[in-house]
């Protein structure tokens, strides 16, 4: 393909270029506008410009994709809700034999974790839950971080819904997930165990100090820089933008579909404060009312809060009830006199037994809710493996779910992350009208002769420039740019060979993400997560994932090269 008109390839790469500063670093100065808005910018000057017609751009949203992202999202938010990552959470500290363990068992439960659920899911909800049990260990943060974020990265390698390249290289090349899955698996699992090898080596030293010692002087000792929100300035956009609240205590709340909170007294489970006037008790009692915080259609992981105040008018007792939908509606009621707490019922042997059965129903209906929820992901997964179509199959189990939880599903479908499909959008449109300049084209024949994967030097060429390349422009743009590329020229040695392609392709574009703290989401969610956990916050700094993130992904993409070009 030659390169288009002159006015055309000076436009494309004008659109492409603002594009791409803002994917790359979305606070930049003159225009800290975010990813998302870059997204739509370039497309919008494509289409200005007239490198690319209006038509032509609708034409190359890949609306299989972003059904496939779309599903995905939905079933990761239930998947939080049912608590599946508290459990792999528990998972990590369950008969731990110390930090060396700890650190392996991150990373083999984050990587598992990414390959089903998504990297950037799996590090939204494990950053601070990690972070908290490795200060309350006296442990430094910063290994297991690292170990969180690069098997998160190694491990979605593994299958086509881990992250959104392999998304774009699944329905583009349509390798089946039982394909993509026995193609990669082999050289994830390696991978994994030789990056928790390295960690596990480069801190050993660090690890193996006794928490007695660290009191007095070890690595925590002089103490990570706390970071404020107003100085975080990364912009992260993830598959399911979850509210995790690592202390939640699913015994707070009664029912999963539940829509009202049914509360025991101020002085029971729930946390409680009382503000007493000082007028006596008898005034008091008939001058209070309660203010609850409630969960709206308990989509939102808020606590629940028990609050007594003296009411001035001196009226009778209200309840005063507070939802968490975006409105913040607010409803009073009269509330029945207050009761004693449990442990006072039982001391005064007046204990109201007729509660009993309530609790045990609904504390099954939870446990039924969240057995349909992990029943009907697995059969999602079954059907992906059967090599049922993945969009639908995927968007199928999100509207399943949504039906059974038997609430608006406003409140879930508010936690989607749209625009990370907005920026999709946008990227179709701005990469396939740079692809249209002819400027990719051009560059991918002086190398293809080069990059053949049949022989080992062509291997290691074309596994260095996907590292390369997805450092520098993203690891999606990377995929979009040379993905058609790549295939074209080793399906003209063998079938098999395009298949190998595409794989290669996943595997390294994949890894190359941990080679820079900006070389990948899930990298930027674990250090701005880290920055902004309360009481645990700890700055994960560029340098410091670097010096890791170097050796690490250079040995990784070599011994995966060889695992999955054997294939």
């Amino acid at each position: 393909m030659v390169l288009a008109h002159t006015s055309k390839v000076v436009l494309g790469c004008v659109a492409f270029g603002i594009f791409w500063v803002l994917a790359v670093f979305p606070s930049v100065p003159f225009m800290p506008v975010g990813r998302t808005a870059g997204s739509l910018l370039g497309a919008m000057l494509m289409v200005l410009f007239r490198v690319i017609s209006p038509e032509d751009a609708y034409a190359a949203i890949d609306l299989p994709i972003i059904g496939l992202l779309f599903g995905t999202m939905v079933v990761s938010i239930f998947l939080e809700r049912a608590d599946m990552f508290k459990y792999l959470g528990n998972l990590l500290q369950w008969k731990s034999r110390g930090p060396k363990d700890l650190l392996f068992r991150v990373c083999i439960v984050s990587a598992i974790a990414s390959a089903l659920f998504t990297n950037d899911t799996c590090c939204v909800v494990l950053t601070e839950f990690i972070l908290k049990v490795a200060r309350q260990n006296n442990l430094p943060p910063q290994p297991f971080l690292l170990a969180l974020a690069t098997s998160s990265n190694i491990g979605s390698a593994a299958t086509p819904i881990g992250n959104p390249q392999n998304l774009v290289i699944a329905v583009e090349s349509g390798i089946s997930f039982g394909q993509f899955l026995l193609g990669v698996f082999p050289a994830m699992i390696v991978g994994v165990l030789t990056n928790a090898a390295i960690l596990l080596c480069y801190f050993w030293r660090y690890l193996a100090v006794e928490p007695a010692d660290q009191e007095r002087g070890g690595v925590v000792s002089t103490g990570p820089e706390l970071v404020g929100d107003d100085e975080v300035t990364s912009h992260r956009f993830t598959p399911a933008r979850m509210s995790h609240v690592s202390s939640l205590n699913p015994d707070d709340f009664d029912c999963v579909s539940e829509p009202i909170i049914r509360s025991a007294s101020v002085n029971g489970d729930l946390r409680s404060r009382s503000v007493n006037s000082n007028s006596n008790a008898a005034a008091d009692a008939d001058m209070q009312f309660s203010i609850r915080s409630l969960r709206s259609s308990s989509m939102s992981h808020e606590m629940v809060e028990v609050s007594t105040v003296p009411v001035l008018d001196g009226a009778s007792s209200r309840k005063f009830t507070r939802t968490a939908s975006q409105q913040r509606s607010v409803i009073i009621e009269d509330a029945p006199p207050s009761s004693p707490t449990d442990d006072e019922a039982a001391a005064n042997g007046d204990k109201d037994k007729g509660e009993l059965p309530e609790v045990v129903e609904k504390r099954w209906k939870v446990l039924v809710w969240k057995t349909a929820v992990y029943l009907i992901t697995l059969g999602m997964l079954i059907a992906l493996l059967m090599g049922l179509n993945m969009s639908w199959t995927a968007i199928t189990a999100a509207l399943v779910l949504l039906a059974l939880d038997f609430t608006d599903a406003q409140a879930c479908l508010e936690k989607v992350s749209y625009s990370l499909l907005i920026f999709f959008c946008g990227m179709f449109i701005t990469v396939d009208g740079f692809n249209k300049t002819g400027i990719p084209n051009t560059m991918w024949e002086l190398v293809e002769p080069y990059s053949r994967i049949d022989s080992a030097r062509g291997v290691a060429l074309l596994g260095l420039v996907i590292l390369i390349l997805s450092n520098v422009a993203s690891n999606v743009p990377t995929v979009l740019l040379l993905g058609t590329r790549v295939a074209a020229s080793a399906a003209a040695i063998s079938p098999a060979s395009e298949r190998k392609a595409w794989l290669i392709l996943a595997y390294v574009s994949t890894v190359a993400g941990n080679l820079t703290l900006l070389g990948s989401a899930a990298n930027l969610i674990v250090c701005e997560q880290a920055r902004r956990a309360q009481f645990f916050g700890y700055n994960l700094s560029f340098w410091s994932h670097l010096r890791f993130g170097v050796p690490s992904t250079i040995v990784v993409t070599a011994i995966g090269l060889l695992i999955v070009s054997s294939y």
